[in-house]
This record gives structure tokens, C-alpha cells and sequence, in this order.
């Protein structure tokens, strides 16, 4: 549908993959907690804020001047207040006084508004040199480099020099190898100044700058050095920039050989075969060791691989093994994959690391290639043991020995008692109002410091009561980063909403329901209102263009972007595209349609006329694309998901791969516990909100 992922799938990834929860084959049974049925009562929903609608009133007033504290005073004890007192301060922020707005952060020093506001504030007191106001707001939790910057800079300008002042200076200056921010200038002049960047620091900092490829930053740093010394760092940027032959005659030091190998890594990125050259004639020249040629040749290699060159294979070869990281592991198995070298692809598994090769990705492999090789006991362990593994790879490898498919899903149940603290905690409250009144942005950073502070067990209930509110999203963004446990959240990771509708559009395309509600899950989490970078729009992300033609093709009425803002019309457009990449290039195939919708026809073309004669998990798993490969497992594995949130067991994945779905269904089963898993139950689906045109 557009040829990359919109901007919230990108955050997405890093909280979906593995598409599902990983389970350790070693934990004891009872590590992991057994099924809980949803038997509690349901809790009644607390009534509707009415006031939201005039708060959503005065906060639009202060942000274009019209506000009047004393209009909105029966506002004044609202929980959203500071937000309205937030923008009013932000929009008079050059002008305001400085204890105006130190008062406010004194009676938010914690909260998110508190947080938001105190940013902003450091900013502007900097701008305009009220050092002593930047000061005052300071806190030592901020992380954010620009204020780190500004608070060092307002400590010189007050003459706040202390030991700590220059060990803090210092460690920004060769903690970065790129551009730092602007804010960050008078800092370093004034560390100059007081000697406290001598040519040991510089250089440490020339050095950092090279591996990164940043020639303009060497440079700068190589200002305050002795001539002689400046005029070699220069040469040294020179060489990043395009390498030249004055190397050879440079130093025969370790730094000359790691700047020279900076320098070619970079050429190898762009020119692989080029690279080789090169390092053909400086190597011995300058001695290079093995890791120096290796970090070149690494680059070369993954240049090469990545765009499928025919002699990727030899790049990979001449890398020595000291060089090799998980990614050029992966690389190797797949140029071997690319080639049908199964033998190579084996080895190339087998020479991964431990924990790289427990991936039930290449567990899966190493099973299938001892299988094409002729080793059935070997390929039936990597295959029973992948399978161990509620992820696509896990799955395929269920399927190659009719295992049933693993899950071991935690359906928590919630009582009025734990659910009250939840529900009322302030930061809950004002997310939930914020979110109902369409502040996105404020919303979300009242929720994550509400999850910051929650316990375990408190968390997929705020998580909860955030779906309750049609809010779908937080599980994704908001679980299994620090406790891997909440990954086996299913039915808060994979929301169902929009389930009857789906079920409608499907059965018009011909289409499975469960296929439509993961492709709606991968592009927009179930969000009606998500918009990507290519605004691409709705929970199917469809391109305006695109939903014209298809709302044209189908006779529904189209009413340009407010069309595909409401769900019902997304769902039956985004499914009726569905059919036609289905019918058309996707040639009746699933893989090659999930690829055609996130990559669009050119490069699936590419990729059916290089291999498309390819078995479809060895076509999937050579797909040029990171984005796109990815994205085919992660529709794939969530159709798995969805299937048993809608009907308790699954279509094969291997079917679903070819398009069909009416062959033997999968059951589930936990492996830790050895039971069977029963399909959850359909919950209410929560209270729609109406569309939102932006």
C-alpha cells in the first residue's frame, strides 16, 4: 500500500519482535503462571467526565491568547487544570516571569505536565540568558543532551566552576563521536578556556569521530591541537571524507590503522569491490591487523549481502571469523539461502552463537535444511524444538511435525479491588481525560509515568482500563519491556475491536477474518485515527489515492480523507484492496500479498522474478528488505493470534501462507504446563469514539 511503514509501526517493531512471548525451555512449569479465566465481575465503568468538553474549551482558548482564569474558574479543581494552566503558560513562555513559572513547577515538580513544561522552560531561560532561572529548574533526572548542555553552560556563565562541572563537560565531549547540539558550544569553549581539553581529550574525541564516519566533527576538534598534530588529524578527516594515497605515507602508529580502516569501512559501505582494493594496498603498507581488515571487509560483506549481489557470497567469505556479529551471521545463512546452497546455509547456522541460534527462526532452519539434506532425526529435533516457540518460525516448525501450536497465555483476572487504586490514581485519571479530549502527546506522557511507578500486577489492569477507553495501543507501547512475562498478555497485546465489521468486510472479500484483524494490528494497532509520514490514514493505513480508487472500484461514498477516518469505511477499503493484491500480484498467496501491501508491486516483483520459485519460508526469509521480511512473519504469526482470539484454534500457517485457511485447524496447547489452551473469551468491544477529522 506505501513503500515504508508508517512512523508508529516504527516504534512498534522494537515492541513487538518476537511477535509473540518467548518461553525458556529450561523454566520450571511453575515459573509461569497457568491461565485465569475472566470470572471476575466486571467492574462498573466509572461515569463520563462531562466537564471535558469545557476543558477541551479552555485549553484551546489559552493556546491562541483568550484565556481567562477567572471564566474558567469552576474548572479549577479539574484534574486536567494543569494542562490548562500548561498551555497557557507555553503559549506566553518568552514573556512570562520567571517565578510565574517556577511556582508551577514547585506544585508539579513529579507530574508529567511538571515535566513537559520544565523542558520548555530550561530552553527558553537559556535563549534568554536567565541563567539563574535555568538553574532553578534544573533536575538531574533530565536526560536530554541539549539541557545537559544548557545547565553546564548556565553553571560557567554564573561561574559555577567546579571539579564536577569539568568531569561532567569533559564526559560529553568524548562521549560523542557525532554533532552535538549547539547548546553545547560555550561549554566546550569555556572548558577550553580553563584547560580542560588537552590533545589527549582531543584526539580521544578525533577518534570516536572517525568510527562514526564524521569528518566535519574531527575537524573541529581538531582545532586547539599543536600544527603539527592538527595538520595530521585533518588529513586524517580528509581520508574519511574520500581516501587518498597521502595515507601511505602518514604514521605507522595503531591510530593511522584505525582511522584507515574507518575510512575504507566507510568506501566498503558504498563501493564494496572498490574497498577491497584499497585494502589491498594500504593494509600492508600501514599493517593493518586482522581486526582492522576485518572491519572493512565486514562493511564490504554487508553492502554486498544486503543488496543480494551475485558475489555477496565472496565478500562474506573473505571476512575473517573474528569479525562476524549476529548480522553478518544472519547474512551468511541467507546469501546461502538466496543461492540454495542448503549445505552452506547449515554450516552457517551452526557457526552462529549460542543465543543467536536458539532463535526459533534458525532452530526452524537448521531443522528444514537437514531435512532437505537428508538428516530427518536431526531436522525433527530443530523442528520439536522451535516449536516450543509462540512465534512464525514456531509455528511453520509445529506444522512440519503436526505438533499442536504453543501458547501459553496469562488472562488476568481484575477485582473491584485491585482495579480501584488503577483506576483512580492520578495520573490514570488525567491520561484517560486527555486522551478522551484528543491530546494524544500529553495523554501518553501522563500514562508512562503512571506505568513507571505501578507494580506488576497493577500494570495490565492501567492497561486495561486504557482499552476500556478505546485507547488500543498501550499494550504494545507499554508492556514487556522489563518484564517479559507481560508479553504473554495476549488479549491486551492483541486487541479485537471493529470484530463484526471485520467479519463482514472479510466474508465480502473472501478473506479470513483473522488475516484482516492482523494486518490491521501490524499498521495502526487498532487505531482509527493513526497517520503515517506517507499519510497513509485509518487502522489500514490506506493512502488517500489509493482509497479514492478502490472506493470508486467498490461504489462506496468517498468523502476524501474524513472516509478513511471512519472505521467502517478503512476496514471495507483496506479489505477490498486486500482482495486485489490478492487477485493480482499477490497471484492467490498470502506472503506475496502481506509484501506487495508494505513494499508495494515493484520490489515484489523483483523478488518473485529472482525467487519466486523458492519454497514461501525460504522466499519470505531472502525478501531484500529488513522492513518487508519482517513485516511477512509478523502478519503471518499475528493471524495465528487473532485466529484463536476468534475461534479458539487456527488455520495451519503453512496453509495460510498460500492462502488457505479451510484445512485441518491447529489447537493450542502451553508446552511448559502440557495443557491445552482454551480460547478466550470476546469481551465487549469498548464504546466507539466518534471519528476525528484532522
Amino acid at each position: 500500500m506505501r513503500r515504508r511503514l508508517p512512523l508508529l509501526l516504527l516504534a512498534t517493531l522494537v515492541a513487538t519482535t518476537p511477535a509473540c512471548a518467548q518461553m525458556a525451555p529450561s523454566a520450571p512449569a511453575q515459573s509461569v503462571p497457568a491461565p485465569v479465566s475472566p470470572t471476575a465481575a466486571p467492574t462498573p465503568r466509572r461515569a463520563a467526565d462531562a466537564r471535558l468538553p469545557r476543558v477541551r474549551e479552555a485549553i484551546a482558548a489559552a493556546e491562541r491568547g483568550a484565556f481567562d482564569a477567572a471564566a474558567y474558574a469552576d474548572l479549577a479543581g479539574h484534574p486536567l487544570y494543569p494542562w490548562i494552566e500548561y498551555a497557557d503558560l507555553r503559549r506566553q513562555l518568552a514573556t512570562v516571569s520567571a517565578d510565574r513559572v517556577q511556582a508551577f513547577l514547585q506544585r508539579h515538580p513529579a507530574d508529567a505536565v511538571g515535566a513537559r513544561l520544565r523542558r520548555e522552560w530550561i530552553a527558553e531561560a537559556a535563549r534568554r540568558q536567565d541563567w539563574s532561572a535555568a538553574l532553578a529548574a534544573w533536575r538531574p533526572d533530565i536526560d536530554d543532551t541539549s539541557l545537559r548542555c544548557t545547565h553546564l553552560a548556565a553553571q560557567a556563565a554564573t561561574g559555577r566552576f567546579t571539579p564536577q562541572w569539568t568531569t561532567d563537560a569533559q564526559a560529553l565531549w568524548r562521549g560523542a563521536g557525532e554533532s552535538l547540539p549547539a547548546q553545547c558550544d560555550p561549554v566546550f569553549a569555556a572548558l577550553e578556556a580553563r584547560g580542560g581539553l588537552a590533545p589527549a581529550l582531543r584526539w580521544e574525541r578525533i577518534e570516536k569521530a572517525a568510527e562514526a564516519w564524521q569528518p566535519a566533527v574531527m575537524r573541529a576538534a581538531a582545532r586547539g591541537l599543536p600544527a603539527d598534530e592538527a595538520a595530521l588529524a585533518t588529513d586524517y578527516a580528509a581520508f574519511i571524507d574520500a581516501v587518498h594515497d597521502r595515507a601511505l605515507a602518514w604514521p605507522k602508529t595503531e591510530r593511522s590503522r584505525r582511522i584507515a580502516a574507518h575510512g575504507l569501512a566507510r568506501l566498503a559501505k558504498s563501493i564494496p569491490s572498490s574497498a577491497q582494493v584499497q585494502l589491498a594496498k594500504f593494509g600492508p603498507v600501514l599493517g593493518f591487523t586482522e581486526a582492522e581488515r576485518g572491519r572493512v571487509l565486514y562493511q564490504a560483506a554487508l553492502q554486498a549481502a544486503g543488496q543480494f549481489d551475485e558475489d555477496a557470497w565472496q565478500h562474506i567469505a573473505a571476512v575473517p571469523e573474528s569479525a562476524f556479529d549476529e548480522r553478518l551471521h544472519e547474512w551468511r545463512v541467507r546469501t546461502a539461502l538466496a543461492r540454495s546452497d542448503w549445505a552452506g546455509a547449515l554450516a552457517g547456522i551452526r557457526r552462529m552463537g549460542a543465543k543467536q541460534r536458539a532463535d526459533s527462526k534458525y532452530t526452524y532452519f537448521e531443522g528444514r535444511l537437514a531435512e532437505k539434506l537428508g538428516d530427518a532425526a536431526s531436522a525433527r529435533r530443530a523442528y520439536a524444538e522451535a516449536a516450543r516457540k509462540p512465534e512464525f518460525h514456531g509455528f511453520l516448525a509445529a506444522d512440519r511435525i503436526d505438533a499442536p501450536y504453543a501458547l501459553c497465555p496469562w488472562i488476568p483476572g481484575t477485582s473491584a479491588a485491585a482495579r480501584g487504586p488503577v483506576e483512580s490514581d492520578p495520573a490514570i485519571v488525567r491520561s484517560m481525560g486527555l486522551y478522551a479530549i484528543d491530546r494524544i502527546p500529553w495523554a501518553t506522557a501522563e500514562f508512562n509515568e503512571a506505568m513507571a511507578r505501578l507494580g506488576e500486577s497493577q500494570r495490565p489492569i492501567a492497561v486495561q482500563i486504557a482499552q476500556e477507553h478505546g485507547w488500543l495501543d498501550r499494550a504494545v507501547f507499554s508492556l514487556g519491556k522489563d518484564n517479559p512475562e507481560e508479553l504473554r498478555l495476549y488479549t491486551l497485546r492483541f486487541p479485537l475491536n471493529y470484530d463484526a465489521v471485520i467479519r463482514r468486510e472479510a466474508a465480502r472479500n473472501r478473506l479470513d477474518p483473522a488475516f484482516v484483524a492482523a494486518e490491521i494490528r501490524a499498521e495502526s494497532i487498532f487505531n482509527p485515527v493513526a497517520r503515517s509520514s506517507a499519510n497513509a490514514i485509518g487502522l489500514m493505513q490506506v493512502i488517500p489515492s489509493t482509497g479514492q480508487a478502490v472506493a470508486s472500484r467498490i461504489g462506496l461514498p468517498w468523502n476524501g480523507e474524513a472516509t478513511l477516518l471512519d472505521p467502517e469505511s478503512n476496514i471495507a477499503l483496506g479489505t477490498a484492496y486486500l482482495r486485489q493484491l490478492y487477485d493480482g500480484f499477490g497471484e492467490g498467496r498470502s506472503y506475496y500479498t502481506i509484501a506487495g501491501y508494505n513494499a508495494g508491486p515493484a520490489p515484489l516483483n523483483r523478488w518473485k522474478a529472482a525467487r519466486g520459485h523458492f519454497d514461501p519460508d525460504f522466499f519470505i526469509e531472502t525478501i531484500t528488505y529488513k522492513e518487508t521480511r519482517d513485516y511477512v512473519a509478523r502478519v503471518l504469526a499475528f493471524s495465528v493470534i487473532y485466529d484463536w482470539r476468534l475461534n479458539g484454534d487456527a488455520a495451519r500457517v503453512s496453509d495460510r501462507m498460500v492462502g488457505t485457511v479451510d484445512g485441518p485447524r491447529k489447537r493450542f496447547a502451553c508446552p511448559l504446563a502440557a495443557t491445552p489452551v482454551a480460547p478466550p473469551a470476546l469481551k465487549p468491544e469498548p464504546a466507539k469514539r466518534p471519528s476525528r477529522r484532522r
